[in-house]
């Protein structure tokens, strides 16, 4: 699970295991495996990396 902001400014909790595909046009858009969208105020580049950052928290816990 990440956080990220949303165009409202409110932060929500993401899955990270369900992201498909995320764009820049210019904002940021996250599509999720099941067809829904987020526009949302981080980068790219922040994105990816609080879901790198999820993922080794995953692995070090095991």
């Amino acid at each position: 699970m990440i956080n990220v902001t949303g165009m409202n400014n409110k932060e929500f909790v993401l899955n990270a295991e369900h992201i498909e595909k995320i764009e820049e046009v210019p904002e940021t858009i996250i599509t999720l495996t099941n067809g829904k969208k987020y526009i949302v105020l981080e980068t790219v580049e922040e994105v990816v990396d609080k879901v790198i950052r999820y993922k080794n928290k995953i692995i070090t816990l095991k």
